[in-house]
Order: C-alpha cells, then sequence, then structure tokens
C-alpha cells in the first residue's frame, strides 16, 4: 500500500508540474503577444534614428517617426522631439556624441557628404545622405523614408499635399512673362552665384523666373561682376547662409563700394530683394510652398 500510495503522490506532483508549466508558459505567450501588439499599436520599432539637420527632423515628425537625437538650432522643432540630446551643428556635427549615441541611422543631406563621409566612415557610424538639392529629389527622398520606416501613408500624402501647391504655382507661372533673374548665395566673407541645378535656381524656375547663368553644370559659380552685369538682370536676389545678419551687412557693403552694382538695371529699379534663409536655404525644405509664393510676388507684383 506504501509503494502504491509513494506512486500516486509522485503521479499527481508531476501533474501539477506540468499545469504550472503549461500556465507559466501560456502566460509569457501572452506577455509576448502583449508587447508585440504594443509595438504595433504605439509604433514603437528598433530603429534609433538621429536627425542630422533641421529639415530632415521636420520631415521626420510629418512621417510620426521618432529620432534619438536633433542638431542644435535656434528653430523651434516639433514638440515630438522635446527633450532629446543634440549633436551639435549640422554641418560640424559632435562625432563623439553621435557615436555614443549607437543610432541605427544618421540622416544627413548630399550637400554635407563630402564634408562628412570620412569622419562617419571612420567611426563606422551608419549614416545615409539624403539628398535634397532639388524640389523633386527632396519629394523622392520622403518617399524613399516612407518604404525604408514603413510610413508609405504618411510619405504619399505629404508629397501629394506639396505636389498640389507646386502645381498651383507653376500652373500660374505659365501665363506670366517671367523675369530674369540673378541670384546670389553670400557667406560670410564672399559670395557665389547661384545656378539653376541650385536648390533656389530650382524654385526661381518653378516661379517662371528665368536664370541669367541657365545652361552651368555647377549649382554655384564663383562671381564676375562684369560678366553678371551683361546678363541684365531684370530682379536681384540676395540669399544669406551662415550668418544672416553679417552676410546681409556685408551685401551691402559690396553693392555701396563696388561702383558697377549701381549700373544694373535691377539696382536702378530698386529690384533687389534679400530672401529669408528659413526659406531659402541651400537645400530643399518644407517650406516649399511658402518660398514659391514669396517669389510669386516679388516677380509680378
Amino acid at each position: 500500500m506504501k509503494k502504491k500510495w509513494k506512486l500516486f503522490l509522485l503521479f499527481t506532483t508531476l501533474a501539477a508540474l506540468f499545469i504550472i508549466a503549461g500556465c507559466s508558459g501560456s502566460d509569457d505567450k501572452e506577455k509576448v503577444d502583449t508587447t508585440a501588439e504594443k509595438k504595433e499599436t504605439t509604433g514603437e520599432s528598433e530603429n534609433r534614428i538621429v536627425a542630422g539637420t533641421v529639415v530632415i527632423a521636420e520631415v521626420l515628425d510629418q512621417l510620426e517617426l521618432d529620432a534619438i537625437a536633433v542638431p542644435q538650432t535656434e528653430k523651434e522643432l516639433s514638440a515630438r522631439f522635446d527633450g532629446l540630446p543634440t549633436i551639435g551643428n549640422a554641418m560640424e556635427p559632435d562625432m563623439e556624441i553621435v557615436k555614443s549615441l549607437n543610432a541605427t541611422d544618421v540622416l544627413s543631406v548630399s550637400t554635407l557628404e563630402y564634408d562628412l563621409q570620412d569622419k562617419f566612415e571612420q567611426l563606422k557610424i551608419p549614416v545615409n545622405f539624403l539628398n535634397f538639392q532639388s524640389v523633386d529629389a527632396m519629394l523622392e527622398e520622403i518617399q524613399t523614408l516612407g518604404e525604408r520606416y514603413d510610413r508609405n501613408v504618411q510619405a504619399e500624402e505629404l508629397v501629394a499635399s506639396l505636389q498640389k501647391n507646386i502645381d498651383a504655382v507653376q500652373t500660374v507661372a505659365a501665363n506670366k512673362e517671367g523675369p530674369r533673374v540673378l541670384i546670389l548665395l553670400g557667406i560670410p566673407g564672399s559670395y557665389l552665384v547661384a545656378t539653376e541645378n541650385s536648390y533656389a535656381g530650382d524654385l526661381v524656375k518653378r516661379a517662371g523666373g528665368i536664370n541669367v547663368m541657365e545652361g552651368q553644370d555647377a549649382e554655384y559659380l564663383a562671381s564676375n561682376t562684369e560678366y553678371l552685369h551683361n546678363s541684365n538682370p531684370d530682379i536681384i536676389l540676395r540669399l544669406s547662409h551662415g550668418m544672416p545678419d553679417e552676410v546681409v551687412k556685408m551685401f551691402d557693403e559690396e553693392f555701396k563700394t563696388n561702383d558697377i552694382w549701381k549700373h544694373f538695371s535691377a539696382v536702378k529699379n530698386g529690384k533687389v530683394y534679400d530672401l529669408e534663409e528659413e526659406l531659402f536655404g541651400t537645400t530643399a525644405s518644407l517650406q516649399v510652398p511658402e518660398a514659391l509664393g514669396q517669389l510669386m510676388e516679388i516677380f509680378y507684383r
């Protein structure tokens, strides 16, 4: 009897252990399923994205994508990025900070690739330089980001909204006689001439303007005031990059002391305009509609 009783106790004990193990496994599976469901509903993912420029941070926000760091800027970014660490200036990021973030992807722009590529490679930091050098290139990159991070719907909506406004401006401009335009890009200490291959040149073309430097391959060219005078622009647009207030003062001094400028028709007729860096940077931005609207006012008022 004692032997049978011991076997019975052993059997019931084992049975209880199997039941507990089964329940525990079920609970674990339920926890995994719940976690997966939470990630799916909240949009959590394993992406650790660093926004390398302000424009990219703005695009990420529109795509409902979070970042783990943003560039240092005086511009107010979306509340989505509140409290995030900064990587310093977009053109010269603090590589030690970037390295410490263990990012899966640093997103910067192709205009900075020449200066930054080697630094990222040396530290083995994954980086993508996005082409924002024209409106069309930016729209393509937005769609690519949507595909890469499973934000196709948001990307399509953003692109459609921007394209609608761009098309509206181009339709109006197509029925007008556009002015001949000279675009000067100022940086502290000097300035360049922007061709139609630059972002500003792309905007001018879409607004119906004729770039006096059309037919060039480069985005920017060195200035030759005598040649520029012979190009006979109706309008001169002055862009500031880097330190806007300082650059505007530089332009004012240049136009005041260099006697050749007073012979330009655009100067004589008061058709010289200083454009805001926020709308007219060296790379495309989501402010394309506002920038085009400002050019339309300048060209046709």
